[in-house]
C-alpha cells in the first residue's frame, strides 16, 4: 500500500539559531553557488557576443535551449562554464555501467572506501576526456557559424578546449566540496541554481510574448496553472511511500526479553529520484547541441540538416529517445541504489521476516517484485512529467525553465535539501540532549 509522508515536524526550528555547524554549511553552500553563478558570465575568449546571440536566437527554442537551461544560461552566453557539469555526470554513468559488467571494477566497488576512491579517480579522468571531446566539438561548431569566432584557427580551438575543460573540472571540484562541506548534493544543487537563476527572466519573457500578442492571456494563465499542477503532482509522488511490514521475533538477551516489534521497510514510489532525467539529458543534449550549432547556418551536409530538424523541440524522434533513456535509467539506477538480495540477507541476519514470505531467496524475490512495480510507476511518472508539458509548451515557444524537466529538478532537489537540513537539526538536538544527560550524570 502506497502512502504519502508529509513533512516531519519532529524538530524545533528554534534550534537553528544554536546549530553553528549547520549555519556554516549553509553559508558555504550559498557562497559556492554564488561563485558558480559569477562564472556563468565570464565569456569564452575569442567570441563575438553579437554574432553568437544571433546564432543562438535561431536555436534557443529548440534542443539547444534545453541544454542552456541545464547550464544556467552559460551556453547561450558561451562562457567558461558552457559545458556545465554534464561531462562529469556522463562519466559517472559510464563508470556505473562498466562497474556492472567489468569484474575488476565490480571488485573495486566491493573493496569499500579504497575501491570507491579508485573508481572516483577513474571517473575524473574520464570526465577530462569527455569534456575535451565535447569542448572540441563546440569549438568546431562555433567556427562553422559565420562571424561567431573572431579569429578562427588552431589557437582558438586549443584555447576553447582548455577553458571549457577547466570550467567543468572546477564545477566538479566545487560540487564535491558542497557535498562534503555544505548541505545537499553539490552536483544537483549546481544544476538547480542555474535553473532557479533563469526562471525570473523566463517569466518576463513569457509575459512579454503576451504583451506583444504572440500568445494570448488565456494561454499564459493555462501555462502557469499547468506549472503549479505539475509541482503539486511532483511533491505528492516524491512524498509517497510503499511500506512493507517487517516482523522481528522476541529473543532473550541477558535478563530481558528483546524484540517482538513490527516495523516498516519504506520504499519510495520513485526510487531513482531526479537522476534518470539528468542522466538522459547529459547523454543526449551535448551531441544534439553540437549538431544544432553546426547546422544553424543551413549550409551543412544534407544528413546533418535532416538530423537537425528531426531532433528539434517537440519532435517525435527526440521525444522517443528521451523517454526511452529516462525509462532505462530509472530501472538502472534503482538497481544500483536498492539490492533486494542484500536487503533480504540483512533481514535474515537480524531475525526479521515479512509475514507470509519465507526468509532468504523468497524474500528477495518478493522485494524484487514490489520494486519492479514501483519502478514501472516511477518511470512512467518521470516520463510524463518531463515530456507532456514540453509537448504543450513547445507549441507556444514558452521558455524551457517552465517545462516539466526543470520543475522536476527544482522541486526534487529542494525536497532533498530541506530533508538534509532537517536531519542536521535533529542531529543537533540529539547532541544537545546527550550532553545535558551527561552533565546530569556527572552531578
Amino acid at each position: 500500500m502506497a502512502t504519502n509522508s508529509g513533512t516531519q515536524a519532529g524538530f524545533d526550528l528554534s534550534a537553528f539559531a544554536k546549530a553553528d555547524d549547520l549555519k556554516k554549511r549553509l553559508l558555504f553552500t550559498i557562497g559556492a553557488l554564488i561563485i558558480y553563478r559569477l562564472g556563468t558570465f565570464i565569456p569564452l575568449p575569442g567570441i563575438d557576443p553579437i554574432a553568437l546571440a544571433d546564432v543562438f536566437s535561431r536555436q534557443s527554442t529548440g534542443i539547444l535551449g534545453m541544454f542552456d537551461m541545464f547550464s544556467g544560461g552559460a551556453l547561450g552566453r558561451m562562457t567558461i562554464f558552457a559545458l556545465n557539469i554534464m561531462p562529469y555526470i556522463t562519466a559517472s554513468i559510464i563508470m556505473q555501467l562498466m562497474t556492472a559488467i567489468i569484474p575488476t571494477l565490480e571488485q573495486l566497488k566491493k573493496d569499500g572506501e579504497s575501491g570507491r576512491k579508485t573508481i572516483n579517480q577513474y571517473t575524473r579522468y574520464l570526465t577530462v576526456l569527455l569534456a575535451a571531446v565535447q569542448g572540441y566539438g563546440i569549438a568546431m561548431a562555433l567556427e562553422s557559424s559565420t562571424g561567431v569566432v573572431v579569429d578562427p584557427g588552431f589557437f582558438f580551438r586549443i584555447t576553447a578546449v582548455v577553458t571549457l575543460v577547466g570550467g567543468t573540472l572546477f564545477l566538479m571540484w566545487l560540487g564535491e566540496q558542497v557535498t562534503s562541506r555544505g548541505v545537499g548534493n553539490g552536483i544537483s544543487l549546481i544544476i538547480f541554481a542555474g535553473i532557479i537563476a533563469e526562471i525570473p527572466s523566463a517569466l518576463v519573457g513569457m509575459l512579454e510574448l503576451g504583451r506583444t500578442g504572440a500568445i494570448s492571456g488565456v494561454v499564459i494563465f493555462g501555462i502557469l496553472v499547468l506549472a503549479i499542477a505539475v509541482i503539486a503532482f511532483i511533491v505528492f509522488i516524491e512524498r509517497s511511500l510503499r511500506k512493507i511490514l517487517v516482523q522481528y521475533p522476541k529473543r532473550q538477551q541477558g535478563g530481558r526479553m528483546m524484540g517482538g516489534q513490527a516495523q516498516h521497510l519504506p520504499l519510495k514510489l520513485n526510487v531513482a529520484g531526479v537522476i534518470p532525467p539528468i542522466f538522459a539529458s547529459s547523454l543526449l543534449l551535448m551531441p544534439v547541441s553540437i549538431i544544432n550549432l553546426s547546422g544553424s547556418q543551413g549550409n551543412g551536409p544534407d544528413w546533418l540538416l535532416t538530423l537537425n530538424s528531426l531532433l528539434g523541440r517537440g519532435q517525435p524522434l527526440y521525444l522517443a529517445i528521451y523517454v526511452s533513456m529516462i525509462v532505462f535509467f530509472a530501472f538502472f539506477y534503482t538497481a544500483i541504489v536498492f539490492n533486494p538480495e542484500d536487503t533480504a540477507e540483512n533481514l535474515r541476519r537480524n531475525g526479521g521476516y515479512i509475514p507470509g514470505i519465507r526468509p532468504g531467496r523468497p524474500t528477495a524475490d518478493y522485494l524484487d517484485f514490489i520494486l519492479t512495480r514501483l519502478t514501472v510507476i516511477g518511470a512512467t511518472y518521470l516520463a510524463a512529467v518531463c515530456i507532456l508539458p514540453e509537448i504543450l509548451i513547445s507549441q507556444y515557444s514558452i521558455p524551457f525553465y517552465l517545462g516539466g524537466t526543470s520543475l522536476l529538478i527544482v522541486v526534487t532537489v529542494s525536497l532533498d535539501t530541506v530533508s538534509q537540513i532537517q536531519s542536521h537539526l535533529l542531529a543537533h538536538q540529539y547532541e544537545g540532549l546527550i550532553k545535558r544527560a551527561q552533565i546530569k550524570g556527572r552531578r
